[in-house]
């Protein structure tokens, strides 16, 4: 496992500090083993990338995504990295947590089932 530089448990710090509204409601969810006994940590560097939430035990990435995300080649090397070093990876869209948050959490909740 790579070691995680100090410039990068900083911006990974920022990222919590200022997250977004999205990802403050999905937290909501996902913290305080609330998703059938599982632990998350939001902002967590698997270098060289931070994804938004992990599962460490699960080797599950939850990623709450904007618009800024369609279509990303940037997106699918680093889905492609991840997958590569083990972990599973789900994608929602920010409206669909913002109108269906317990469809969300439905759906991480089997993909953990299935891990």
């Amino acid at each position: 496992m790579a070691l995680i530089s100090d410039k990068m448990k900083q911006r990974a710090r920022a990222l919590r500090r200022d997250q977004t509204e999205v990802e403050r409601i999905l937290w909501r969810y996902l913290k305080a083993r609330q998703v059938n006994g599982w632990r998350f940590r939001r902002q967590h560097p698997i270098p060289p990338y931070i994804a938004d939430f992990a599962c460490v035990e699960a080797k599950l990435i939850v990623e709450a995504d904007g618009g800024q995300h369609a279509e990303s080649s940037h997106d699918e090397i680093r889905d492609q990295y991840l997958r590569n070093a083990g972990w599973r990876i789900l994608r929602f869209w920010n409206a669909d947590i913002l109108k269906s948050i317990e469809g969300v959490v439905a759906m991480i909740s089997d993909e953990l089932g299935r891990g």
